[in-house]
């Protein structure tokens, strides 16, 4: 029994590994004749695990999906994986934190002593950072909804009510292309019907209405890359993926320590401590505040606005400075001189209807 115990077992790790298998092959892989095999196939099929068999000269077995899921067997590092990838599940705005952490202590429960020793060792916390706005978690199940029709190419129908909490917004019909996360937060990327546009929705303001619509062809998604046209989009750029406020100055830093928090700036070696930053921001004050972050001297290229933006920002921590209390004073004389951060946060531009 033990023997025959070891032996289902590995016969479904092996199902678990590939798609196909042919008989013979399974038959050679585990030393066991052909009927044995379709033996133990069949005790595996009483146990809840849907099994198909193919037909032809290299008939063989399949696994495939069921109604439920059943028992699934990992190798070591598929375990580790599975273990990192639950740790962190709360980091993905998909408000699955509570069934994570429960899937997780399901897995190291049944896990083998060595396995169970790396994952207590390795225990990962994700930090994220203290949103400058409060990021609602996505319902899962809407998650679910939205993906299956990305799949499908369904038009869909839903509500989506406006920034300021009016709900009495009309339905948006939408062509469903892509489900992504952005900084915390789930967005459908899709082709509004009646704006004649490509927008993305934030998920966790969206109601699917049901039944979802026919099938569509789908459209080709500007620039061809989902990832590339989210990144405009965020930027607040119809299509360049450009910033919308652009400027160019000299530090009298090394490059190499400039570039670490450039983001996705461009820098130039011009010396050994002095080199050349063109960077981008939402507005000319944030992009002067970013920019004196580097603790060097800075010579303002252009444009004119980025020069202005310095100049007001010197009139009003000048004026900041002038009100600093006597404890305030002492407190900023014992700081460190530090290097900036890694860079600004991103706000994300929403779809507004």
């Amino acid at each position: 029994m033990a023997k025959t115990s070891a032996r289902l077992l590995s016969l479904l790790s092996l199902l678990q590994a590939r798609r196909d298998w042919p008989g013979q092959l399974l038959a050679d892989r585990l030393e066991v004749t052909a009927r044995t095999v379709r033996r133990d196939v069949d005790r595996l099929r009483e146990l809840g695990y849907p099994i198909a068999a193919t037909r032809g000269p290299d008939g063989g077995y399949r696994l495939d999906a069921g109604t439920e899921l059943p028992p699934l067997l990992f190798d070591d590092d598929q375990a580790v994986a599975l273990a990192v990838a639950l740790q962190t599940a709360a980091g993905t705005g998909a408000g699955i934190e509570e069934a994570a952490a429960r899937a997780l202590n399901t897995v190291r429960q049944v896990m083998p002593a060595r396995l169970r020793h790396r994952i207590d060792a390795l225990r990962v916390t994700a930090v994220e950072r203290a949103p400058d706005r409060p990021r609602p978690q996505a319902d899962p199940q809407v998650l679910l909804t939205l993906s299956a029709a990305v799949h499908a190419r369904h038009l869909l129908r839903f509500d989506y009510p406006a920034a300021d909490g009016a709900a009495d917004a009309p339905a948006r019909r939408v062509e469903p292309h892509h489900l992504v996360t952005w900084g915390g937060r789930w967005y459908l990327v899709a082709w509004d019907l009646d704006r004649t546009d490509w927008r993305t929705f934030r998920a966790d303001r969206i109601g699917p209405r049901s039944p979802t619509g026919p099938r569509f062809t789908p459209r080709e998604l500007p620039g061809g890359d989902v990832a590339a046209f989210v990144s405009a989009r965020f930027r607040g750029a119809a299509g360049s993926g450009d910033w919308p406020c652009r400027g160019e100055v000299v530090l009298d830093l090394p490059a190499a320590a400039v570039s670490r928090y450039a983001g996705d700036g461009i820098v130039e070696e011009l010396g050994p401590d002095r080199c050349r930053l063109v960077l981008g921001a939402w507005s000319w004050p944030g992009l002067a505040a970013t920019i004196g972050k580097f603790d060097a001297d800075i010579e303002v290229v252009g444009p004119p606005e980025l020069r202005a933006a310095f100049a007001h920002l010197a009139r009003r921590y000048a004026a900041a400075g002038a009100r600093e209390t006597t404890e305030a004073t002492a407190a900023s004389t014992a700081c460190a001189r530090v290097s900036p951060g890694d860079g600004e946060g991103v706000q994300a531009v929403e779809e507004l209807p």
